[in-house]
C-alpha cells in the first residue's frame, strides 16, 4: 500500500487526493513520458546493434580474400570441388580423344609422353579436391593453403596440357595446326568453367594453355600463321571475362541461398513465436472464461440475498419505516442489484460460450411466438421512450429445431440495443420470416444513429462499445451482441450486422434450413407421389 501511496506524491510531497484531477493528470503524462522515453531507447539499441552488425559484416568481407563473406569463400571452395569432381569423366574423355587423334600424327611413345604427365596433374588435381571435401571445412587447415594447393594443381595441369604445342610443332601443313588450336580451346575452355568459382583459379587454368598456343604460331614458318599469335591474347582476355561472370553467378547463387536460408529461418521463428502466442492466448483466454464463469456463480448467491432483502425492505413486509428514504434506498438498492445480476448473467452466458460448455436445449420452437413474447414484453419500455415497433411474422413458419432460451434471449438483445439507441420518435422494425435456402430469419432495424464502419468490429467484440454508445445514458457492458452471435453460432445460423451513419442499423439472425422441421405430407398424398414416381 505505502508503494501506491508513494507512486501518487506530486512532486511537494503532499499526499494526492483522489479528486485532484490535475495533479493526476500531470503524473499520468509524466509516466507516458517516461514510457516513450524508454521506448525511443530500445529503438536506439537496435539501431546501434544493426550498425555493429553491418560494421562486423564489411570487416569480415576485407579481411576475407575474395572480397566476400568468409562463409561464401568456404562454400565456393566446396564449389570448386564439386564442379571438379563431377567432370572428372568427362575432362579424361576428353584428354583421352585428344591422345587418340594425335597418333595421327604422332608416335604412340610422343602421344603416351604428352599423356602421361596430364593424366598424372589431373588425378592430382582430383585427390586434393577429394582430400578437402572430406574435411568439410577449412578450419583444420587455413582456406588460402588449399587455395594455392588448388592454384598449383591447376597450373601444372594447365602447363603438361600445352605440352602438346612441341609435339606438333614441326609436323607440315595446316591439319595439325587446325587441329590444336580447337583442343587447346576446349582444353582451356573446360578448366576456365570448373576454375570459376575462384577466380584466381582462372588465370592459372588459362594462361599456360594460350600461352602454348602463342609459342606455336610464332614458331611456324609463315609470316601469315606467326600473325595468328596475336589470338591468344585475346582469347585470354576472353576468358578472364568469362570466368569473372562465371564467379559473379556462383557468388550471386550463393548469397541468394543464404538470403533464403535465412529468410526461411526467421520465417519458421516467427511461425514458432506466433505459435507460442496463440497457444498463449487461447490458455488465457480459457482460463477467463473459468474464472468469469467460476466468479459469476460465486457473485449471483450473495446478490441474490441482496435482492431478496432489498425487495422485503422496499415492500415494507415488516411494517412501513419510520423515514420515506430508508423505502428509496432498498428500491435503489434492489434496482442496481437486479442490474448487476443481469450483468452476471451476461458475463456467465459469455464465458460458457467461449469455453465451448454452453450446452443448447433443443426443441421444437415456432420462432414467431418467441419474437411475439419478446415484442410484448419490451413494448411498455419502448412506448415510454417514445418509440414504435413495426412486428411482421410470417404466419405459416414451420417449426425450428433451436434452443428457446437462446432465442429469446438472442431477440431480447437485439430489441434492447435498438430500443436503447434509438431517439425518442424513432420506428424499429422487427421481422421474422423464410429465407430463400428452406431457412428462417429475425431482422431487426432501427431509425438510430448508426455505427461508424471503422467501428463495427469494437462492436462486436467483448466489452467493446462505439463512440456513440459511450454517449448513451444507459450504458451497457458491450456483451449483448457478441453473445447473440455466440448463440447464433451455436445453432450454425449466420450473422449480419449492416449500419449507415445518420440512417439506422439493421441486424440479421439467420438459421440454416437443417434445423427447419418441414411438415411430411398426409399418407394418401405420399403413396400417390410414390406411384407418380415409379
Amino acid at each position: 500500500m505505502a508503494h501506491e501511496i508513494d507512486d501518487r506524491l506530486p512532486s511537494s510531497g503532499k499526499p494526492l487526493l483522489a479528486t485532484d484531477d490535475a495533479a493526476w493528470t500531470m503524473n499520468e503524462i509524466r509516466r507516458r513520458l517516461a514510457e516513450a522515453g524508454s521506448d525511443e531507447a530500445v529503438q536506439a539499441r537496435e539501431k546501434r546493434r544493426h550498425v555493429t552488425q553491418k560494421v562486423r559484416e564489411a570487416r569480415a568481407r576485407l579481411t576475407s580474400e575474395a572480397g566476400t563473406q568468409p562463409a561464401f569463400d568456404l562454400e565456393l571452395a566446396r564449389a570448386y570441388c564439386q564442379n571438379r569432381l563431377a567432370a572428372a569423366v568427362p575432362v579424361l574423355g576428353i584428354e583421352l580423344g585428344m591422345a587418340a587423334a594425335l597418333l595421327m600424327w604422332l608416335p604412340w611413345t610422343a602421344v603416351a609422353l604428352w599423356l602421361l604427365p596430364v593424366l598424372g596433374t589431373h588425378a592430382a588435381v582430383l585427390f586434393v579436391a577429394q582430400r578437402f571435401s572430406r574435411k568439410q571445412d577449412g578450419r583444420r587447415e587455413p582456406l588460402a593453403a588449399w587455395r594455392r594447393r588448388f592454384l598449383v594443381g591447376e597450373a601444372s595441369s594447365a602447363t603438361a596440357f600445352a605440352l602438346i604445342v612441341l609435339q606438333l610443332a614441326d609436323q607440315p601443313g595446316l591439319s595439325a595446326p587446325i587441329f590444336l588450336v580447337f583442343g587447346l580451346l576446349l582444353g582451356v575452355a573446360s578448366r576456365v568453367m570448373l576454375a570459376a568459382p575462384l577466380g584466381p583459379l582462372v588465370y592459372g587454368a588459362s594462361l599456360p594453355i594460350t600461352a602454348g598456343l602463342a609459342i606455336f604460331f610464332l614458331m611456324m614458318p609463315d609470316p601469315q600463321l606467326r600473325a595468328l599469335a596475336v589470338l591468344s591474347p585475346l582469347s585470354q582476355l576472353f576468358f578472364i571475362i568469362l570466368g569473372r561472370r562465371l564467379f559473379r553467378a556462383s557468388l550471386t547463387a550463393l548469397q541468394f541461398r543464404a538470403e533464403k536460408d535465412a529468410l526461411i529461418g526467421e520465417l519458421e521463428q516467427a511461425k514458432s513465436n506466433s505459435d507460442e502466442a496463440r497457444r498463449r492466448a487461447e490458455s488465457a483466454n480459457v482460463a477467463k472464461s473459468r474464472f468469469l464463469a467460476a466468479m459469476s456463480h460465486e457473485l449471483r448467491t450473495p446478490l441474490n440475498a441482496i435482492l431478496g432483502f432489498s425487495e422485503v425492505l422496499k415492500s415494507e413486509v415488516f411494517g412501513p419505516h419510520v423515514n420515506l428514504t430508508y423505502r428509496e434506498y432498498a428500491g435503489d438498492i434492489h434496482a442496481s442489484g437486479e442490474h448487476l445480476l443481469n450483468l452476471i448473467n451476461e458475463l456467465l452466458d459469455l464465458s460458457r460460450i467461449e469455453a465451448g460448455r454452453y450446452e443448447l436445449n433443443e426443441e421444437a420452437v415456432n420462432l414467431g411466438h418467441v419474437v411475439e413474447d419478446c415484442h410484448h414484453l419490451l413494448k411498455l419500455r419502448a412506448k415510454n421512450r417514445g418509440l414504435t415497433i413495426h412486428n411482421t411474422v410470417d404466419a405459416g413458419l414451420s417449426p425450428l429445431w433451436a434452443d428457446e432460451r437462446a432465442i429469446r434471449q438472442i431477440t431480447l438483445n437485439l430489441l434492447s440495443n435498438a430500443i436503447k439507441f434509438t431517439p425518442q420518435g424513432g420506428e424499429i422494425r422487427l421481422e421474422v420470416g423464410s429465407l430463400e435456402n428452406g431457412g428462417q430469419f429475425i431482422s431487426v432495424r432501427d431509425t438510430g444513429p448508426g455505427i461508424p464502419e471503422d467501428e463495427i468490429p469494437i462492436v462486436l467484440s467483448s466489452f467493446g462499445q462505439g463512440a456513440i454508445a459511450i454517449k448513451t445514458p444507459e450504458q451497457g457492458a458491450g456483451l449483448g451482441l457478441p453473445i447473440v452471435q455466440g448463440l447464433v453460432d451455436l445453432h450454425g445460423g449466420t450473422f449480419d450486422l449492416r449500419s449507415k451513419l445518420r440512417e439506422g442499423t439493421e441486424i440479421t439472425v439467420g438459421f440454416p434450413a437443417s434445423r427447419v422441421m418441414s411438415a411430411l405430407p398426409p399418407a394418401d398424398a405420399e403413396d400417390d407421389w410414390l406411384r407418380r414416381a415409379s
